[in-house]
């Protein structure tokens, strides 16, 4: 149960067309320029209001792969360090494609 604390305030809820559900700091969900637009909507969207966003053609294992790229993407945004190749399994990658690219990942 929530307190409703500034902590809460620093997640969004991303859920899947399957149920999945994950919640990731809007930090790092700004690196998804889709979501990153409807967070600066000022109330235009529900979504920037109630800080849950619904995918109704994003299948779970796809959006989890997404949430790990925007947390793989932030830590290294500004690293001078060799960056790490960031895996994508074959079978996964046309469907992560045109995710990402409808995202604006």
């Amino acid at each position: 149960m929530s307190n409703g604390g500034a902590d809460d305030a620093a997640y969004i809820k991303l859920v899947s067309n399957d149920g999945f559900v994950f919640h990731i700091h809007k930090s790092v969900a700004r690196g998804s320029g889709a979501v990153r637009n409807l967070l600066s909507s000022s109330g235009q969207f529900k979504e920037s209001q109630t800080n849950e966003f619904n995918f109704r053609d994003i299948r779970g294992p796809i959006l989890e792969k997404v949430c790990q790229y925007l947390y793989y993407k932030h830590k290294y945004d500004q690293t001078w360090t060799e960056i790490p190749e960031f895996p994508i399994e074959p079978e996964i990658a046309l469907e992560l494609l045109m995710t990402a690219d409808f995202l604006d990942v």
